[in-house]
């Protein structure tokens, strides 16, 4: 047990032998969740939601029942990208997702505002609060992979989540800067720390790609990738150009486009995560 400890696991990170075995939370009664991927960075501005998207464009491509929590309540950007504007829906059971033009489910701050442009000014513990009733209080519908877009850092949201949820693993999102190696290294760390395997690297605005020659020129600088990936363990990597062609379309609401990028290194992902077991018969 840490030194000064006050018996409250929600608002701490040590991986002791004290911390209360029923912390998680179920989600609602009528969910249907199999795997759950968090998609962290460890700063903002490196194109994480832009990630999720195209993750989960990807994922429902190729079949499988997709959803998205947009866990970054105070800057939510994903209904946007997938031209969501509906508000969501429900019953006396609870809240239903709101569903995109590509099939996926969607639950985020910005569905939920009057006007988008709204600001939520909250303290931490109702960002927190708000991100759990994402997952208690709506109803998913037979989602075979769900993507948490996190917010950047380290703090309240991603502890609650590491915490509370089942994550299966998490995504680190990055750029080529050198001193983005140490911010990776705190996202790695806290995986670490709360026992979540992480599945995988996607360096963003790896390079700029010739529209004449071909040649991929690092724009940033020389890619750290497979070096950060070889350091810390990480099992797949992926890197993404800069597009302006991807920029409109997520402007525009049209992210679904997956443009192939992701393709192989989701293979990579999913194949770490083991199918769920199947759930007894009553």
């Amino acid at each position: 047990m840490p030194e000064g400890c006050d018996h409250d696991c929600s608002s701490c990170g040590a991986n002791c032998s004290s911390r209360t075995a029923g912390f998680k939370k179920d989600p609602h009664p009528m969910s249907d969740i199999k795997k759950v991927i968090a998609v962290v960075s460890g700063k903002g501005g490196v194109g994480k939601s832009m990630v999720c998207g195209l993750l989960a464009a990807a994922t429902q491509e190729k079949g499988l029942v997709t959803a998205i929590m947009d866990a970054d309540i105070t800057g939510p950007s994903i209904p946007r990208m997938f031209g969501c504007y509906d508000r969501p829906t429900g019953d006396e059971n609870g809240i239903l997702p709101v569903i995109s033009k590509e099939g996926i489910q969607i639950m985020s701050m910005n569905v939920l505002l009057e006007d988008e442009s709204e600001p939520v000014i909250w303290r931490g513990s109702l960002i927190s609060g708000t991100v759990l009733q994402f997952w208690t209080d709506v109803i998913w519908t037979g989602v075979d992979v769900m993507y948490i877009d996190m917010p950047p850092g380290t703090g309240d949201v991603p502890l609650t989540v590491f915490q509370s949820l089942p994550i299966d693993g998490i995504i680190v999102v990055t750029t080529p800067q050198d001193l983005v190696g140490m911010i990776v290294q705190k996202a790695v760390n806290m995986a670490e720390m709360m026992n979540i395997p992480v599945l995988g690297l996607v360096e963003n605005m790896s390079y700029v790609q010739c529209p004449d020659c071909g040649a991929k020129i690092p724009v940033f600088g020389e890619s750290h990738a497979e070096e950060f990936a070889a350091e810390y363990g990480i099992p797949a990597v992926a890197k993404l150009p800069i597009s302006q062609d991807l920029t409109r379309r997520a402007d525009r609401g049209a992210i679904g486009v997956t443009f192939g990028y992701l393709d192989d290194f989701l293979s990579d992902v999913l194949s770490q995560i083991p199918d769920p077991a199947p759930k007894a018969k009553n």
